[in-house]
Protein backbone atom coordinates (compact mmCIF):
# COMPACT_ATOMS: atom_id res chain seq x y z
CA UNK A 1 0.00 0.00 0.00
CA UNK A 2 1.57 3.27 -1.18
CA UNK A 3 1.49 6.21 1.14
CA UNK A 4 0.44 9.46 -0.45
CA UNK A 5 1.87 12.71 0.92
CA UNK A 6 0.54 16.09 -0.08
CA UNK A 7 2.07 19.48 0.50
CA UNK A 8 4.85 21.71 -0.69
CA UNK A 9 8.49 20.85 -0.86
CA UNK A 10 11.11 22.99 0.79
CA UNK A 11 12.34 24.23 -2.60
CA UNK A 12 8.84 25.36 -3.57
CA UNK A 13 8.46 27.24 -0.29
CA UNK A 14 11.81 28.99 -0.75
CA UNK A 15 10.90 30.02 -4.31
CA UNK A 16 7.60 31.51 -3.12
CA UNK A 17 9.30 33.39 -0.29
CA UNK A 18 11.89 34.79 -2.70
CA UNK A 19 9.16 36.00 -5.03
CA UNK A 20 7.34 37.68 -2.15
CA UNK A 21 10.59 39.36 -1.03
CA UNK A 22 11.27 40.70 -4.53
CA UNK A 23 7.74 42.03 -4.97
CA UNK A 24 7.72 43.69 -1.55
CA UNK A 25 11.07 45.38 -2.29
CA UNK A 26 9.64 46.81 -5.48
CA UNK A 27 6.49 47.98 -3.67
CA UNK A 28 8.47 49.74 -0.94
CA UNK A 29 10.49 51.60 -3.59
CA UNK A 30 7.36 52.80 -5.35
CA UNK A 31 5.82 53.85 -2.04
CA UNK A 32 8.88 55.94 -1.12
CA UNK A 33 8.88 57.68 -4.50
CA UNK A 34 5.16 58.38 -4.26
CA UNK A 35 5.61 59.87 -0.79
CA UNK A 36 8.42 62.14 -2.02
CA UNK A 37 6.32 63.35 -4.97
CA UNK A 38 3.38 64.00 -2.65
CA UNK A 39 5.55 66.03 -0.27
CA UNK A 40 6.87 68.07 -3.21
CA UNK A 41 3.32 68.76 -4.37
CA UNK A 42 2.18 69.83 -0.89
CA UNK A 43 5.12 72.20 -0.40
CA UNK A 44 4.64 73.78 -3.83
CA UNK A 45 0.90 74.14 -3.32
CA UNK A 46 1.40 75.87 0.02
CA UNK A 47 3.45 78.58 -1.70
CA UNK A 48 1.05 78.87 -4.64
CA UNK A 49 -1.91 79.29 -2.26
CA UNK A 50 -0.08 82.12 -0.50
CA UNK A 51 0.92 83.92 -3.74
CA UNK A 52 -2.34 85.90 -4.23
CA UNK A 53 -2.27 87.07 -0.61
CA UNK A 54 1.37 88.12 -0.98
CA UNK A 55 0.50 90.09 -4.13
CA UNK A 56 -2.46 91.71 -2.38
CA UNK A 57 -0.25 92.67 0.55
CA UNK A 58 2.22 94.38 -1.82
CA UNK A 59 -0.53 96.26 -3.65
CA UNK A 60 -2.09 97.48 -0.42
CA UNK A 61 1.17 98.40 1.33
CA UNK A 62 3.40 99.39 -1.58
CA UNK A 63 6.15 96.96 -0.52
CA UNK A 64 6.68 93.64 1.21
CA UNK A 65 8.12 95.19 4.38
CA UNK A 66 6.36 93.85 7.48
CA UNK A 67 4.83 90.87 5.67
CA UNK A 68 4.42 87.88 7.99
CA UNK A 69 2.35 84.73 7.84
CA UNK A 70 -0.04 85.88 10.62
CA UNK A 71 -0.63 89.17 8.78
CA UNK A 72 -1.32 87.33 5.52
CA UNK A 73 -3.68 84.91 7.28
CA UNK A 74 -5.64 87.56 9.17
CA UNK A 75 -5.93 90.16 6.40
CA UNK A 76 -5.89 88.26 3.13
CA UNK A 77 -6.34 84.50 3.31
CA UNK A 78 -6.94 82.41 6.43
CA UNK A 79 -6.21 79.27 4.38
CA UNK A 80 -2.50 80.01 4.16
CA UNK A 81 -0.54 77.30 5.93
CA UNK A 82 2.82 75.58 5.80
CA UNK A 83 4.86 78.57 4.67
CA UNK A 84 7.47 80.69 6.35
CA UNK A 85 8.43 84.23 5.35
CA UNK A 86 12.24 84.23 5.42
CA UNK A 87 12.69 87.81 4.23
CA UNK A 88 10.58 90.69 3.03
CA UNK A 89 11.82 94.10 1.90
CA UNK A 90 10.68 96.89 -0.39
CA UNK A 91 11.56 95.03 -3.59
CA UNK A 92 10.87 91.38 -2.89
CA UNK A 93 10.43 88.47 -0.54
CA UNK A 94 11.55 84.94 0.14
CA UNK A 95 9.14 82.28 1.38
CA UNK A 96 9.80 78.65 2.23
CA UNK A 97 7.52 75.66 2.56
CA UNK A 98 8.51 72.37 4.16
CA UNK A 99 6.48 69.18 3.75
CA UNK A 100 8.09 66.01 5.03
CA UNK A 101 11.59 66.05 3.60
CA UNK A 102 10.70 68.40 0.71
CA UNK A 103 11.73 72.04 0.98
CA UNK A 104 10.68 74.57 -1.66
CA UNK A 105 11.39 78.30 -1.93
CA UNK A 106 10.09 81.26 -3.86
CA UNK A 107 12.22 84.36 -4.15
CA UNK A 108 9.65 86.77 -5.48
CA UNK A 109 7.95 88.44 -7.03
CA UNK A 110 7.51 86.72 -10.35
CA UNK A 111 9.97 83.90 -9.92
CA UNK A 112 9.33 80.19 -10.15
CA UNK A 113 9.52 77.77 -7.25
CA UNK A 114 12.86 76.16 -6.57
CA UNK A 115 14.55 73.81 -4.16
CA UNK A 116 17.48 76.24 -3.88
CA UNK A 117 17.34 78.59 -0.93
CA UNK A 118 16.91 82.30 -1.53
CA UNK A 119 20.06 84.42 -1.74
Amino acid sequence: MARREEGFTLVEMIVVLMMIAILSTIAVGFNRQARERANDAVAQTNIRVAAPAIAAYQVENGSYVGMTVPVLQSSYSPGIQGIEVLSADAAGYCVRSIAGTSIWYQNGPGTSLTTTSCP
